[in-house]
């Protein structure tokens, strides 16, 4: 196998996916794997820092200056950003508010589409880590564009409801062309979460994404469950909060179906 960071980028324009609660639990899902995972928060929300550190602490980082927001604003090498999730072999870059205005601090950079790629480079060369993951923001725009040319891969969460594919559309046109602009960047699925199989709504958007052509479907869904409300709300990924419930085994299971498909790449 080649070595080398493979970076997937975890997005949809559409809120409420469950974009970052997929990205945090295949972080720690990698991490328990044994292999070496960044995650970085991109998100103004910064729900992918809450699910790893509590409210006060992401307060505290995201009023100083040791976030995600002043690395891209002052393009600075991200090595020195990050801070440990207390899990093995997990580490975190936080997000911050200050990010509603990323849009408008890119926008007078040269070559501005590739500032995140620039700061992740000494990161990505160094093969320290196996995986950095991203949570993007639910926009299609500048910020959007530089965490897809700076992936090798985007995973697409898709929440099973009646609006959960409205968008979808733009989702692939903003991907098609981001590949302009990165011929190393692949779809490498959609993963359809909050699912209740009881409802036609689960039935309707599986059956109108097999039409998709060219776009694979991951095995797994991700099914409702209380527990990954519990797990927000302790500041843990679910696999953490309660190995034993559903959730978290459907999230192994999808950890598994990542990372056969990421290193099938990596082979070549």
């Amino acid at each position: 196998m080649k070595n080398g960071t493979t970076v997937i980028c975890f997005a949809n324009n559409k809120g409420g996916s469950g974009k970052s609660t997929t990205c945090s639990n295949v972080g720690y899902g990698l991490s328990l794997m044994g292999k070496k995972v960044l995650l970085l928060d991109a998100d103004m929300q910064a729900n992918l820092s809450l699910a790893f550190l509590s409210e006060e602490q992401v307060l505290e980082i995201s009023e100083g200056d040791r976030n995600l927001y002043y690395a891209i604003r002052d393009e600075k090498d991200l090595s020195s950003y990050r801070v440990a999730t207390g899990y093995e072999g997990l580490d975190l870059i936080p997000a911050s508010p200050l990010m509603s205005s990323l849009e408008y601090d890119l926008f007078p950079k040269k070559d501005r589409e590739h500032v995140l790629d620039n700061c992740l480079k000494s990161l990505k060369h160094s093969g320290e880590y196996d995986y950095i993951l991203m949570d993007a923001p639910p926009t299609l725009g500048g910020w959007a564009m530089n965490l897809l040319i700076a992936s090798d891969y985007l995973v697409i969460p898709v929440e099973a409801s009646p609006w959960g594919l409205f968008g979808l559309a733009n989702m692939f046109d903003f991907y098609q062309k981001a590949c302009e602009r990165n011929s190393h960047l692949s779809l490498m699925g959609i993963v359809v979460t909050k699912v209740d199989i009881r409802k036609n709504y689960y039935k309707q958007t599986m059956e109108t994404l097999q039409e998709l052509q060219d776009v694979h479907v991951f095995d797994t869904c991700i099914r409702m469950d209380s527990n990954i409300e519990w797990s927000q709300d302790n500041s843990k990924p679910v696999m953490a909060y309660k190995k034993s419930s559903r959730s978290a085994s459907e999230y192994m299971n999808l950890t598994e179906e990542v990372e056969k498909i990421a290193s099938g790449k990596k082979q070549h």
